[in-house]
């Protein structure tokens, strides 16, 4: 039975979509790991029950994630109490700022479900490099080969 790895994430300038995108060819290395990479006004509880893994992506707004990645953790937290404990999580955010409010208010939420966070978030402060794209790559490969093996 292959493992799931729900990837979700909101995109205003594009920068966002293109750390999501990196994300999942990292993850499509792992070939027992399905990946689905989903707009967070587009996914809903039957994706997040869906999830063995989860990727979560956000712009910075107002030193604060986006409000569509706060209305999907809105819409998902209830539902899922008691059917998502312990689901493993890791954070990627495209930043003006610092990016900090943005990983901070996800981390208090993701503690609400409970997630569990097992990989560094990635904060891609400014314009997007190479660099940062191959760590978003690492961090979808990671995630997805944690959960191949089980370690996650």
């Amino acid at each position: 039975m292959p493992h799931h790895l729900l990837i979700v994430y909101h995109s205003q300038t594009g920068h966002t979509r293109t750390m999501a995108q990196a994300v999942r060819r990292g993850a499509r290395r792992v070939v027992q790991v399905e990946t689905r990479l989903k707009m967070a006004l587009r996914t809903g509880l039957d994706d997040l029950r869906w999830a063995h893994g989860l990727l979560l992506g956000t712009p910075e707004n107002f030193g604060y994630m986006s409000g569509a990645l706060k209305n999907f953790l809105d819409r998902t937290y209830y539902p899922a109490q008691g059917q998502i404990s312990g689901l493993p999580y890791a954070v990627f955010v495209s930043a003006g700022n610092d990016g900090t409010g943005a990983l901070t208010s996800i981390e208090r939420i993701a503690r609400g479900y409970p997630l569990k966070p097992v990989c560094d978030p990635i904060i891609a402060r400014g314009e997007l490099t190479a660099e940062v794209l191959q760590r978003c790559e690492e961090l979808g490969e990671t995630m997805a080969s944690g959960m191949a093996w089980g370690i996650f």
